[in-house]
Parts: structure tokens; C-alpha cells; sequence
């Protein structure tokens, strides 16, 4: 992507302001540790550091762009209120901006957002903001905060598509430049909006040209890689939310002309990988992270013999991570390490057809983890919801095949998420 010429009109994002930004964020943030991972430096051969925005205050970078924002309002902004749409990290970052600022803010947050996100929203901004909880969909929670603003005549802090935002993120690249002890051969950055990725990439084509930019988004949330190869932008009609800190369906007039000219490459990894990673990030590093902040790791797969002996960077945007949620995140990683399947199962409604299923189609290692089954006494077969884990990923197979052999039709159901989650 980056080799080709693309003229933009967007602003560019000048090392002066992003420098002041800096200044402007002093004493309001940590500057997190660039931190050499000795695990995932062996497992690649290569030397990988991880840029510890999961230990920022608020616990995510957005706290960067959303201060710099509006502690640079002018005087007559800065004397309306503000106001801003986010079901998660930018709400915290925006929220704590005006505790520390001293004005007044509106949150808007979905009408389903998790009660845990709410409280910290408010635990953020104290007495200074007032959280309004509405809309089904971020988009209809993002229309209605635009429309109080427009009204009240407020100031909207967009959480990606505004170049103080992106210059705020842009920090995250200065402080990883200042920190790195040799040059990086490759970045590695998650994309939502693409408010980091605009601004990190930024500082690094200035400072570090010789450095490969690849851009992580979710599998189910591919808008920006579908922006760039599609050469405009395109909201997507459905996205998978499950990584909600980068679930975004179209990226920023601003952060789109940004990322198509910065970024060598965009890069997408399966939902499950992220889930796989996550637990491996915790159970073996003690780093607790939220799915978006992990998909720069999970990227790291892709690009494995690319990698191998050069000096690597990934940034870790946040670890606002709901402890109910892990369950459904090993759920997730299993099915995507092949150790757990599903499957709708036609039993042929005589006696002993269970019998035989157990006996002739399961191995004794493997377990039977869920089983729906409502016998039709008017009809004669019958549909079963069957779950199993298995040890090893490829005893599926075998699994399938005796089905087939014992007359058992099925369908397999692993990749049908959406009807899973009604399930399982």
C-alpha cells in the first residue's frame, strides 16, 4: 500500500503539534513501558516489544487524543459543554479529560452497555459529566449525541475522526522512538477508527522511514481494509462486536485518507485467535488485555517468516476487559484451536441410537459437553444439539466420519456464530 502515490487531502499530521501534544499531556499520563517480551521474542525469532498502553491511565491509550482535545478547545469552546458517543475506552479517556479539566460532559453510551463500563465512566469524570444511556446500536447512540449537540451547541469529541484526537494518539510513536533502543523493523497497530494507526504512522514516516506499518482489524470488522483495497470509504451492513474497542463499520473521512497513505499493510485475524491469544497473554505473561488490545499479537501469526531476526513492535491499546466475558472468550479460543465442535445431529428415533452414538461414534477421551435433545413422538427422527471436546484438533475428523458410516446425518455448526450464541 505504501509504495503506491496517493494524493490526500488530509491534513498531515506535523511532528510539531504532536510534540506539543506531548507537553500538553504531562503530568495527565503515564509514559508506559516499552517492554521486550522474552515468550513471544523466542517463539517468532525475532525481538518483540510490546507498548504497554493496557498499564495507561484509564486503561487504554484514548485517554492521549480525548485530552489533548479538549484541554486545546478555544476559549469560547471551552466554555460549552462537552460531548461525546462511546460504549467504551474514548468514553473513560473523555470522561476523565473533563474531571481533570473542569467541564461539564455529556456521555453517550449504548442502552446495553455493561453496567461495570458505566460505573467507571462515571468513577472517571466524578460530579463533571452525566452518562445518557440510549439507542440499541452505537450508531444510534452516536446519531442521538450529535443531534444534543447540535442543539445545545456543544463541542463533539469524535472518538477517531479529528486530527487533535489523532495528534493526541500520536504520542504513543514518539514515546516508543524515544524508548526503542534500535531501530524497528516492524509495527504492529490495531485499528478501530484509526485514530492510532493515523497518528503513530504519521510520526514514524517522518522519524523511522524504513519501518513497516501493518494495521490489525478483527475478522468481523474488516472496514478499514475493505476501505482501502475498495479505494473509499463504505460502511459495512453487519459486524461481528465481539471485539468492540475496534468493532467499527466505517472508518473516519480523516483516518481513512490517513491510513491508505501511512500504512504498508492492513491485516485481519480471526475472532478466535484474539481469544486464544488473550488467555495465553494472561495465563503465561500475567498481562491482562481486552480482545482490541490484543489483536497486534495475534497479527504476529501472519507475518511469522517476515519477522524472524528483526526488532518488532506491537502496541497493546487497552485492557478494559469485563471479567463475565471469559468464559465466552475460552468458549471462543476452544473452538477456534479445533478442541471443541457442534454439531445438529439427526437421530433416528429408535431404541438404542444414543447407545450407539456414544459407543460407535465417540473415542473414550472425548466428552459430550452439551446434548439438546426433545424426542417427537409423532415423528420418526429426531434433531440433537450435541457439543464435543475433543483432545487433539484433527480426532474431528474421525468424528465426522463415523457419523457418516453409523447413518447419523448432521450439519456442522462451528461456524455459525450467531445461532451458537443463542445455544451455547
Amino acid at each position: 500500500m505504501h509504495s503506491e502515490t496517493i494524493v490526500t487531502s488530509a491534513p498531515a499530521v506535523l511532528l510539531k503539534n504532536v510534540e506539543q501534544a506531548a507537553r500538553n499531556l504531562q503530568g495527565v499520563i503515564y509514559e508506559t513501558l516499552l517492554q521486550q517480551n522474552l515468550g513471544l521474542s523466542a517463539a517468532y525469532g525475532a525481538t518483540i516489544y510490546l507498548k504497554r498502553e493496557d498499564l495507561q491511565v484509564v486503561r487504554s491509550y484514548k485517554i492521549r487524543g480525548a485530552y489533548n482535545k479538549i484541554s486545546t478547545l478555544t476559549q469560547e469552546q471551552g466554555a460549552r459543554d462537552v460531548v461525546c458517543a462511546s460504549a467504551g475506552n474514548h468514553a473513560q479517556g473523555v470522561a476523565y479529560a473533563c474531571q481533570l479539566l473542569g467541564l461539564k460532559g455529556y456521555i453517550f453510551m449504548p442502552a446495553n452497555t455493561p453496567a461495570q463500563k458505566v460505573s467507571k465512566v462515571r468513577l472517571f469524570g466524578k460530579d463533571q459529566v452525566e452518562v445518557i444511556l440510549t439507542g440499541n446500536t452505537f450508531d444510534d447512540t452516536f446519531t442521538a449525541a450529535k443531534h444534543f449537540c447540535d442543539e445545545r451547541g456543544s463541542t463533539f469529541v469524535h472518538p477517531f475522526d479529528d486530527i487533535a484526537i489523532v495528534e493526541g494518539q500520536a504520542t504513543v510513536g514518539l514515546e516508543i522512538l524515544q524508548a526503542a533502543p534500535v531501530p524497528i523493523d516492524y509495527l504492529f497497530m490495531p485499528i478501530g477508527g484509526g485514530g492510532l494507526a493515523s497518528g503513530v504512522g504519521g510520526v514514524f514516516r517522518q522519524l523511522s522511514p524504513h519501518t513497516k506499518l501493518i494495521g490489525v482489524q478483527p475478522q468481523g470488522a474488516p472496514s478499514m481494509q475493505q476501505a482501502i483495497q475498495a479505494g473509499q470509504r463504505q460502511a459495512l451492513v453487519n459486524i461481528e462486536s465481539f471485539v468492540d474497542g475496534a468493532a467499527v463499520k466505517c472508518p473516519g473521512a480523516l483516518t481513512f485518507e490517513l491510513c491508505r497513505e501511512l500504512l504498508d499493510d492492513v491485516v485481519l485475524v480471526p475472532e478466535g485467535q484474539v481469544c486464544e491469544d488473550l488467555l495465553k497473554m494472561y495465563n503465561e505473561e500475567g498481562i491482562v488485555l481486552e480482545p482490541a488490545g490484543t489483536l497486534s499479537i495475534s497479527a504476529l501469526r501472519q507475518y511469522a517468516e517476515e519477522i524472524k531476526g528483526k526488532t518488532v513492535v506491537c502496541v497493546l491499546s487497552g485492557s478494559n476487559n469485563d471479567i463475565t466475558r471469559m468464559e465466552d472468550i475460552k468458549e471462543r479460543a476452544m473452538r477456534h484451536q479445533g478442541l471443541k465442535h457442534y454439531f445438529m445431529v439427526t437421530f433416528n428415533q429408535r431404541p438404542g441410537a444414543l447407545r450407539r452414538f456414544v459407543n460407535h461414534v465417540l473415542h473414550p477421551d472425548d466428552d459430550i459437553i452439551h446434548f439438546q435433545y426433545i424426542k417427537k413422538n409423532n415423528k420418526e427422527k429426531g434433531p440433537v444439539f450435541v457439543g464435543i471436546e475433543v483432545k487433539k484438533p484433527h480426532e474431528i475428523e474421525g468424528i465426522q466420519s463415523r457419523m457418516e458410516a453409523e447413518g447419523f446425518a448432521y450439519e456442522y455448526l462451528n461456524g455459525k456464530q450467531d445461532f451458537l450464541s443463542l445455544l451455547v
